[in-house]
């Protein structure tokens, strides 16, 4: 009989699944090959780590290192967080041979210099210095590439982390399916949060585990050490269906947001109290010390004889020590908790490829390339057999070109026995400043070009999020009262008249009344949907939860209508709270920043060339036997060689790009202190910052330059 009573059971569940199913009006979940379908997914959405699983599988593959059992658990767990196909070992070796390549690469290139030279004296020592740090710091990178990734994906995700338990509490209110909820939020959140859900079904798709509860759990393990809110309001959610009452239930529910929500804010309260050290220490290491220390480096160069050279300066001021501000700010950024700070749906917005264009790129180069070669003027003419092709001396002095009466050499090349040394002039360090300009206009006008549309939709996306409280509440009490959410979005539009709302709402009225569309498409529409005028998570995620409430009945539709209204009060107290708190820090920054850092580096460049031109004039006197006046000149001239210091031009070049960098640092850390990762925000702060910084500092560097000048020619000359 038991054979009987099994084909009676598959033969009443082939009958009568297709119309249960058809009755059930819910979310429908994809049944298709969860497996292929992650791997594309991951392809698409994360091709930077497949990058670094190409090169685990090249070079990470050439010998098999066995791993500390801790350092093992440890790669294992940062592997599985960043969803990489590795193995640990293959992580372990690629770091082993980035070491070894650069190594034998610097090792090689300097015995061959030093055989090609004839002598064990020509060694190279300080780029073979160089070379071992940096295989040293490869090492260190690429061993630590995991962890960060992990931690990397961490913060994105945990940026949706708010959304997603909306969009499954939301989802549960009216249909109690965590299987279900779970594929809604996969569908319709962002990457990399998204991928996640999708690696729930898929790890029960390939029998990994036997349900999703199982598969969740495990999931919910990760963020163990991370986000235990997180963890607590999934929980809430799995026994909320458990409640014997529906009220019950809710409020379970509603509970678990409130839970995520605390979390968020708590997390986010302690980072503020935590960042103002590290950030002001940042500043006073990364920037200001070592602007007052320039100050030093002509005289010290002039003492220490040809010790100090300007590729020193250089290596120091525009690799070591932004390389150092860039890690240690990123080491604090690292500290800032997910959940607040919203990625934008950029991407669907029609102005998006002026953003990606690369026209102004071009337009914004030639624009700048004047600058460029009257900063290269100097070195042209005192290095190149240029002036030799045009009939032209190699320098000049003011009187030869008409700007005064002074005999003294524009340029400043000098001759020594060693070769030609310079440039030393006033006239070579003026046309200095115009490269950092360039260099500065180059990016700002560029950058500005390609935001300065988008971030117009932008501002008037942030201020529909602002009205968007107000409105959903109007949203919801029109569909209680029975209003379809078909005519529901005119009547709200004519209700909001003045304000941003009507015009959003207006478009999706539109499209409904004028164009046939559904709610759906009037929103979501990749050609006609209002969202791409308002690339907005909150929106998105506010109408995203409107459409799929409005299949379960009007009811159950403005109830969560309400629901997310109190939500978006929520999340705005909690954002305006933050941004009060970190005000303070984000001023000071941004001051410093723009005004303080190209201030003082402008002074130091003034400063820079009086020495040079002190020095110079001395030396000149010493050799005319004008210095009767000025005591022994000689002894001094023994002590200050100006053939041997750093040339202003080259120093202020250095400092020059050293703002720029700055720049670029900073603002990227306090827009990541601000609003989490926003490319477009990043792009848009630094085209403003980089043109007031540079702006400040070329007038301060020029005036200071000529003002001292002035002074030392009227004093110096007076007395010789």
């Amino acid at each position: 009989m038991q054979p009987n009573k099994r084909s009676n059971v598959d033969e009443i569940l082939r009958k009568h699944s297709a119309r249960i199913e058809s009755q059930m009006k819910g979310q429908e979940i994809d049944s298709g090959d969860y497996s292929e379908s992650y791997r594309k997914f991951k392809a698409e959405m994360a091709p930077e780590f497949t990058k670094y699983e190409r090169w685990c599988k090249s070079l990470g593959n050439v010998i098999k290192l066995k791993a500390s059992a801790k350092d093992e658990a440890r790669v294992k767990r940062a592997i599985e967080i960043s969803h990489l196909e590795i193995e640990p070992w293959q992580a372990l070796t690629l770091s082993i041979m980035c070491f070894v390549v650069v190594f034998l690469i610097g090792l090689f290139f300097s015995v061959a210099i030093t055989l090609i030279k004839g002598g064990l004296e020509f060694f190279p020592v300080l780029f073979f210095f160089l070379m071992i740090i940096v295989s040293l710091f490869l090492f260190y990178f690429v061993n630590g590439y995991p962890d960060r990734l992990a931690n990397k994906w961490r913060l994105k995700a945990s940026s949706q982390m708010v959304p997603a338990i909306l969009y499954i509490v939301v989802y549960m209110r009216h249909t109690p399916n965590l299987e279900k909820a779970i594929s809604f939020a996969s569908q319709h959140l962002q990457y990399p949060l998204s991928l996640d859900f999708k690696k729930v079904f898929y790890n029960v798709q390939v029998g990994k585990f036997s349900t999703i509860k199982e598969s969740l759990d495990n999931y919910l393990q990760t963020w163990r050490d991370y986000s235990v809110e997180f963890i607590e309001a999934f929980h809430l959610i799995e026994a909320s269906l458990f409640e014997p009452s529906n009220a019950r239930r809710i409020n379970t529910l509603e509970k678990s947001l409130q839970v995520v929500l605390d979390g968020v804010y708590d997390k986010m309260l302690k980072f503020t109290h935590n960042v103002r050290s590290p950030l002001t220490n940042v500043y006073m290491l990364g920037v200001v010390l070592p602007t007052l220390g320039l100050a030093l480096l002509p005289l010290a160069s002039a003492m220490v004889g040809d010790f100090i050279k300007p590729v020193h300066v250089f290596l120091l001021f525009n690799l070591i020590i932004p390389f150092l501000v860039f890690y240690l700010t990123n080491k604090v950024m690292l500290l800032r908790p997910g959940g607040y700070g919203e990625s934008s749906l950029l991407e669907r917005n029609p102005l998006y490829a002026e953003y990606t264009n690369k026209k102004p790129y071009n337009k914004a180069f030639l624009i700048c390339l004047p600058f460029f070669i009257l900063g290269l003027l100097p070195l042209l003419f005192g290095y190149t057999p240029l002036p030799e092709m045009l009939g032209l001396p190699s320098d000049f002095t003011f009187a030869q070109l008409g700007l005064g009466t002074s005999s003294e050499a524009f340029f400043g090349f000098m001759q020594t026995g060693t070769g030609i040394v310079g440039p030393f002039g006033t006239g070579a360090l003026i046309l200095s400043m115009f490269f950092p300009l360039g260099l500065a206009l180059f990016f700002s006008m560029s950058y500005k070009e390609r935001t300065k549309n988008l971030i117009l939709e932008r501002t008037k996306t942030k201020q529909l999020e602002k009205e968007f409280n107000t409105s959903l509440f109007q949203l919801g009490n029109r569909i209680g009262n029975g209003t379809p959410p078909e005519l529901s979005f005119g009547k709200v539009a004519e209700s909001s008249k003045g304000l941003m709302t009507e015009d959003f709402f207006r478009r999706v009225n539109y499209n409904i009344r004028q164009m046939g569309m559904s709610v759906d498409k009037a929103i979501f529409d990749s050609g006609r949907g209002a969202i791409i005028y308002y690339p907005s998570d909150l929106i998105s995620t506010s109408m995203r939860v409107l459409i799929e409430s409005a299949k379960k009945g009007l009811k159950i539709a403005a109830a969560s209508l309400m629901s997310i209204s109190e939500y978006v009060k929520n999340i705005n107290k909690i954002t305006d709270r933050l941004r009060d708190m970190l005000a303070e820090i984000v001023s000071d920054m941004k001051s410093n920043m723009t005004f303080l850092a190209p201030l003082l580096s402008g002074v130091v460049v003034g400063l820079a060339s009086m020495i040079a031109a002190i020095l110079n004039k001395l030396k000149l006197a010493s050799l005319g036997g004008d210095a009767a006046n000025l005591g022994n000149v000689s002894g001094i001239m023994q002590l200050f060689d100006v053939t041997q210091m750093i040339p202003p031009y080259f120093l202020q070049i250095s400092i020059g790009i050293y703002i720029v960098q700055i720049i670029f640092i900073l603002t990227g850390t306090l827009v990541a202190i601000d609003s989490g990762e926003d490319k477009l925000e990043k792009t848009h702060k630094i085209a403003m910052n980089l043109k007031k910084g540079i702006v400040l500092y070329f007038i301060t560097a020029l005036v200071a330059t000529l003002a001292l000048f002035a002074l030392t020619s009227i004093v110096l000359g007076g007395l010789l």
